[in-house]
């Protein structure tokens, strides 16, 4: 959970929850409330007030969704099982944020990249805080053109879009304010010793369990938009031969299975909450976070850059995200992007 000493206020207006509250909607939450019981046609047509063929109708549609919806010409419906898909629906059901998750959701089975299609609703001018969440992906999208490993249902493969305040050059704190939202949800929930990689990582014993990827457009004095892409490996069991050494996943670590959605909407709650922070009081607040939940200070490490190559002790990440260390000669240097080997 955010520490308390780390909340604000919102800045955001607070926005009302029957916004959206289609006749499916309605619906699902009425079956919801009476889950595993019998409720008539009758009943839920009075209590949504429509007719008992358009309940028919939303049902179909939730049972398409993956719902497991028993249905009698007698006793009426009974909702059995929820899926554990990341559609619109479950992740708005109990979501305590204002804003994000509350936008457009773009739920799809099967995409090449979460991110890709990001960007492309971004410059159709999509609103912050809209969404696109996959159940896999093809060609999920890493630092670098690397590929993301995302299985179907094994992860939570998100982005979401941003229009913060910022210059580009302080883009950079996004992504540690995405690392430290992540790792505050993950540690209650799991009892993992989660640990951040400067600058997009989280680690288990030394493996990856989640990345994080920012992508922007710019102008010269201001950011247009940030696309936060987020690839967490939940209950995937089996890794590629490539990264089998390298990536780890809940369910590895643990032994068990996790709830998807309840991770998901306890990331968007906690990054909402930063996110809000950052935009009112600056990122001093979230860098400590970050700095508590990274062992990188002080640890001598290798950046591969695309001009070379410098072997450090790293000195402190400073207050626009940039990392600091002194080479092997003691002289100082600042990192702007790379790809770390701790040492």
């Amino acid at each position: 959970m955010v520490p308390e000493s780390c909340r604000a206020a919102p800045f955001h207006q607070i926005r009302d929850r029957k916004q959206g509250m289609t006749t499916k909607n309605q619906l699902l939450g009425f079956l919801k409330e009476n889950r595993g019981v019998w409720v008539s046609g009758e009943s839920v047509s009075n209590k949504i007030a429509v007719s008992r063929s358009a309940v028919w109708k939303q049902i179909r549609k939730l049972k398409a969704e993956g719902y497991d919806i028993d249905s009698s010409s007698k006793k009426g419906y009974r909702l059995l099982e929820v899926p554990d898909a990341l559609i619109p629906n479950e992740v708005r059901d109990g979501l305590t944020t204002r804003v994000i998750g509350w936008e457009a959701i773009h739920h799809f089975v099967e995409t090449d990249s979460t991110n890709i299609l990001a960007k492309d609703y971004a410059e159709r001018g999509a609103t912050e805080g809209t969404l696109v969440l996959a159940e896999a992906q093809t060609k999920g999208k890493g630092r670098k053109g690397r590929s993301w490993f995302s299985p179907s249902q094994g992860g939570i493969y998100l982005s979401l879009i941003l229009r913060p305040s910022l210059t580009p050059a302080e883009s950079p704190k996004i992504t540690l304010l995405g690392a430290v939202a992540m790792a505050d949800t993950l540690l209650p929930l799991t009892g993992l010793d989660i640990r951040i990689k400067w600058p997009n990582d989280l680690l288990v014993r030394g493996k990856k369990i989640a990345g994080i990827l920012t992508e922007m457009s710019t102008e010269i004095d201001r950011v247009h938009y940030i696309v936060l892409g987020v690839g967490l490996n939940v209950n995937t069991r089996h890794f590629p031969d490539p990264i089998q050494k390298t990536a780890t996943s809940l369910f590895v670590e643990t032994g068990k299975p996790f709830s998807r959605i309840e991770i998901l909407k306890g990331f968007l709650q906690n990054f909402e909450t930063y996110y809000d922070l950052f935009m009112e009081k600056g990122f001093e607040p979230v860098l400590k976070r970050w700095k508590a939940m990274s062992d990188m200070i002080g640890r001598r490490i290798r950046v591969d850059m695309i001009d070379g190559t410098i072997i450090g002790t790293v000195q402190d990440v400073s207050e626009e995200g940039v990392l600091i260390l002194n080479d092997e000669k003691g002289r100082p240097q600042r990192i702007f992007s790379g790809d770390i080997t701790l040492l």
